[in-house]
């Protein structure tokens, strides 16, 4: 195979300590999806002679490349500068499909057509990436490299325009959690090749996903020039099952697209600079970003008012944006219609049947915000109670609704229950708002899905309510962004599949 044609190979990195376990480990990477190996040498406990260089690259069952990194640029080889090298050269001489060198080091003695030359900055992206990437691209070697620290998404986006800008063959990653979307984009914008560790706990430098999650979890075999790109903005943002979800729905529909996590800290500022980055990039092919904590209210002050719907902004915050063909953007909040739809498909009911109807809202943050938002528009009596009562009586006001403390839920006239508090949440799971359902209560709704079945809707299950998981919001909320962006029907069951596997619950019936 030759990397340098055709799609952008998954390169495992292998790290063992025995050259027997390094082998061992090339067909463990060939099974689970990997196109090429590089062997770090300096991670072996012994510098390899001759006879360890052989078994390991005669007759390899994918090409290596051979990797003796100095300790300068992240590597571990104990011993000196010619040492090193020469231990590169015989690899070479031996069969090394390529062999990696950094760009200060001597490569004498290294065939160009198989040299891969190389430079790492494990502090942050360097100011003088464009004369690094210069030199890269004028210097003999077959492949150029650059990896660097990434502080922001911003930096994870400058290495993707490294790809696009290069004549010569080209692997350019931003390392750490945020520079995560260098790595699962780089088939797109047509990369020598990318990284993907054997598992989790074998990466060779910062942010490696795994191979398992690069060609399950992100579509890699499916990506292509064409495809468009959305993702996931939050901090933290690593816990997140959307791109479980959302890539396991456009895999059922064959729609041509990948959603990525992004790391993005707290602060108007921090959006900004990544939208404004994003939009200034129209070949990035983005269409679109689902918003969580702490970016809602950002999100929607970024956009402005005159692109959101009336109920996102009365609610104050957007879950949703969409990057339009023309450079517009737009956002909409998802969370109110996806909590109404579940509530009203448990109760058999339309939206507009909720006019009339008493409902208990628990909580007064934001989910809470967007669920008294949906329910006031469509008429509904709600009460909010909250342990803190000023809260509780802040968001009533803004909705012409009534409210109370919390331990005035218990003896509540409300027909509906909603929890909108993170009270019964995995780790703590026999938490629970209430310690009674009201006796007027018929059905109880918690907006929690880790557990499926929280503490609440045991007891609610017990006082024969009806009971409505958190898992049914989620799965909406998600198929509202798919359907936004798309414009097609989402694969609803294969959503929920997804999100009960990654619970490791049973289907609920």
């Amino acid at each position: 195979m030759d990397p340098t044609q055709g799609s952008t190979p998954l390169i495992c990195p292998l790290t063992a300590a025995d050259p027997q376990v390094m082998r061992a480990q090339m067909r463990q990477a060939r099974d689970q999806g990997a196109e090429m190996v590089e062997c770090r040498l300096d991670m072996l406990a012994v510098p390899p002679d001759e006879q360890t260089l052989r078994m390991l690259l005669t007759d390899a069952p994918l090409p290596v490349i051979a990797t003796n990194r100095a300790q300068h640029q992240g590597g571990r080889f104990p011993g000196d500068e010619r040492r090193r090298l020469e231990v590169l050269r015989t690899a070479a001489k031996l069969g090394a499909d390529y062999v990696d060198i950094e760009m200060d080091a001597d490569a004498d003695g290294l065939p160009p057509e198989r040299t891969l030359l190389s430079h790492h900055d494990f502090s942050c992206c360097p100011d003088d990436l464009d004369e690094i990437c210069r030199k890269l691209q004028a210097s003999p070697a077959a492949v150029g490299k650059i990896a660097f620290a990434a502080g922001s998404c911003e930096d994870a986006l400058r290495a993707l325009d490294v790809l696009r800008g290069s004549a010569k063959p080209m692997i350019s990653l931003a390392m750490a959690e945020s520079g995560l979307l260098s790595r699962l984009l780089a088939r797109k914008f047509g990369a020598f090749g990318t990284f993907a560790s054997l598992a989790e706990g074998a990466e060779s430098a910062p942010g490696q996903p795994t191979l398992e999650q690069f060609v399950q979890r992100y579509r890699w075999r499916r990506q292509g020039p064409d495809t468009r790109v959305y993702g996931v903005i939050g901090f933290p943002v690593g816990h997140s099952m959307s791109p479980d979800i959302l890539n396991a729905a456009f895999d059922a529909a064959g729609h041509d697209g990948t959603y990525v996590p992004l790391l993005v800290r707290p602060g108007y500022e921090t959006l900004e600079r990544l939208l404004d980055a994003i939009r200034s990039r129209p070949w990035l092919d983005w269409r679109g970003l689902s918003v969580t904590l702490p970016h809602k209210e950002n999100a929607l002050a970024y956009v402005g008012p005159a692109n959101c719907d009336e109920l996102t902004l009365q609610i104050g915050a957007a879950n949703t944006i969409t990057f339009d063909e023309d450079g517009s953007v737009r956002a909409t909040n998802t969370d109110y219609a996806a909590a109404l739809d579940a509530l009203c498909g448990a109760m058999e009911i339309t939206r507009e049947d909720l006019a009339g109807t008493r409902v208990g809202i628990i909580g007064a943050g934001g989910v809470a915000r967007a669920i008294v938002a949906g329910l006031a528009h469509y008429g509904a009596e709600v009460t909010v109670y909250n342990r803190t009562v000023i809260r509780a009586h802040q968001l009533a006001a803004e909705f012409s609704c009534m409210h109370g403390g919390l331990d005035e839920a218990e003896r509540a006239s409300a027909e509906v229950i909603v929890n909108c508090t993170p009270l019964g949440m995995h780790p703590e799971p026999n938490a629970t708002p209430l310690r009674r359902i009201p006796p007027s209560t018929r059905t109880v709704f918690d907006t929690i899905y880790n557990p499926i079945r929280t503490k609440l809707l045991r007891q609610a299950a017990e006082a024969g309510c009806r009971t409505v998981t958190g898992v049914d919001m989620f799965v909406n909320q998600a198929a509202a962004q798919y359907e936004v962006w798309t414009g097609k029907p989402a694969p609803r069951e294969i959503m929920r599949d997804v999100v009960l596997e990654q619970l490791g619950a049973e289907p609920l019936g």
